[in-house]
């Protein structure tokens, strides 16, 4: 499943040349179906993130986390054969107004644009799924040019995302080629829903995630799942 490659090895594209892989929103992309996870969700009743302070961040992210609803809607829903951790990461971050790709380009059109050519994104031909062993290189490689910033502790990222609202993600590759990893937001705490700490260190961040369980909220239910030796390395990235 995991097939998607994130760069051309051998010649990097400048910062400044590389853009986002957007598609366009779509009314069949909806919360209560399995359809077009590709696409931003078309639903206009999805509150977007507020940007005005730090309060309102938190505040419209906590409705936004109520809304989606990762563990009743449909669209996040596992199957037989997969898992939407990516799905669910992709509207959080695209109602967040951050950029995450759950689409990228294909090596032939990073090629192209690599060149300066202009290059629309269309599903399946320029443009294809990306999957979280495959999202957690793309972050090494192209997070930086979209604002993300590394982070390496559980308390860092979980204290800026509650001081200033911003969006947390841990992401894990897996060893074995070809299977899916991990993506989860780490999300502001909220009266009802707090971090795990031990002597005042967060050491399970509050997440939100789709996938074998889903959960709206969550700390010590999963503990420090990227160290499960399933995957091979993880990143924490921050985005304001």
């Amino acid at each position: 499943m995991e097939k998607h490659t994130v760069s051309l090895q051998n010649n990097p594209i400048p910062n400044n040349l590389i853009r986002k892989a957007d598609l366009l929103p779509d009314p069949a992309s909806r919360l209560d179906s399995m359809e077009m996870k590709e696409k931003p969700l078309g639903d206009s009743s999805i509150p977007f993130r507020n940007l005005e302070s730090p309060t309102s961040k938190k505040e419209s992210i906590e409705q936004l986390i109520n809304k989606l609803n990762v563990a009743e809607n449909l669209r996040y829903q596992r199957t037989v054969e997969d898992t939407y951790c990516n799905v669910y990461s992709y509207d959080y971050c695209y109602f967040s107004k951050v950029y995450l790709p759950t689409v990228w380009w294909t090596d032939e059109s990073l090629e192209k644009i690599m060149m300066g050519q202009e290059v629309e994104a269309v599903f399946e031909q320029t443009v294809d799924r990306i999957y979280s062993s495959a999202i957690h290189d793309w972050f090494l490689e192209w997070g930086a040019s979209f604002g993300w910033k590394r982070m390496f502790t559980a308390d860092e990222i979980q204290n800026k995302v509650n001081t200033e609202g911003g969006i947390g993600i841990i992401c894990a590759k897996r060893k074995e080629k070809g299977l899916s990893g991990h993506i989860v937001p780490v999300v502001p705490e909220t009266n009802l829903h707090k971090a795990y700490r031990e002597n005042g260190i967060v050491i399970y961040p509050l997440q939100s995630q789709a996938g074998k369980i889903n959960y709206n909220y969550f700390s010590e239910v999963r503990k420090d799942w990227w160290n499960d030796e399933l995957y091979s390395s993880y990143v924490f990235y921050y985005h304001e």
